[in-house]
């Protein structure tokens, strides 16, 4: 049993994660949840929900359950630190919990990343310049934002209100026929419910702000898990037959395998 650690601010769509749980084949989700202010979607409150003391206080519950990694739930509350200030963000999470430390704006990236994308679009539920900034931190990491989409609500609260008529409309007025994938960076939007719904409609992969953390804190802990009802990122795929080699008097094994993750990169000084 593969055992992760989430900090998710608030109480908003921390329900994603057993869902996401049922799912998984022997993989355990710890979520302890870590102190909000306030409730709105202005900038100093979102960065407020992850100076690396709030985020240090809620890994004591995690560390006695045994996690082998730690993710921070939050998108705004990373990406606004910038892509160095991130990183400073999540190495000190590593070290006030022992373990590789990841949040979700990296984990958007390397999700990016594994399924060999070039351009994606972006549904944000954040007010245009919070938006922005999301876009600017994934350029940052190489990645070509074809659109972005901001819906303009004013807290975390709307956004979990949400129903998945309204998640679709946001998707359909973000996308962009050369966008490869689409991003939903909001881990207070309930989607893991509909991820596979999204890419039907959209024809694309789509990524989402929980589903992505989950990606994350796998990766982290060198472990592999599949379930074609989390969407593309998490749908099982088949690496190319390896040359057959040959051993012993006239026989022969061909060696096969499933693809692992690309490169194992962490934000933990590891």
């Amino acid at each position: 049993m593969t055992t992760l650690g989430f900090l998710y601010p608030g109480h908003f769509a921390e329900d994603d994660f057993p869902r996401t749980e049922i799912l998984l084949d022997a993989v355990r989700l710890v979520v302890n949840h870590t102190d909000v202010d306030e409730d709105d979607y202005g900038t100093d409150t979102l960065m407020r929900t992850g100076t690396p003391e709030r985020l240090a206080a809620g890994v004591a519950e995690l560390q006695r359950a045994g996690v082998e990694s730690v993710v921070w739930v939050s998108s705004s509350g990373s990406f606004l630190y910038g892509w160095e200030g991130a990183h400073e963000q999540t190495a000190a999470l590593a070290r006030a919990a022992g373990v590789p430390a990841s949040s979700t704006s990296f984990a958007f990236v390397h999700a990016v990343r594994e399924l060999d994308a070039a351009r994606v679009a972006v549904a944000a539920t954040y007010p245009e310049p919070v938006a922005a900034l999301f876009a600017a931190f994934l350029h940052s990491a190489g990645i070509e934002v074809t659109a972005t989409r901001a819906a303009g609500l004013a807290s975390a609260a709307e956004a979990a209100a949400w129903d998945l008529d309204e998640v679709k409309d946001l998707v359909m007025a973000a996308d962009r026929p050369e966008a490869d994938v689409m991003l939903l960076p909001d881990t207070a939007l309930h989607t893991v419910a509909h991820v596979t719904e999204l890419e039907r409609l959209l024809g694309k992969p789509v990524l989402t702000g929980n589903q992505v953390s989950v990606r994350e804190g796998l990766r982290l802990a060198d472990r592999r898990a599949w379930s074609p009802r989390l969407g593309r990122i998490f749908a099982e795929r088949e690496a190319p037959p390896a040359p057959v080699a040959q051993w012993g008097a006239g026989r022969e094994r061909a060696h096969t395998g499933r693809k692992g993750w690309s490169g194992r990169q962490t934000h933990s000084g590891r």
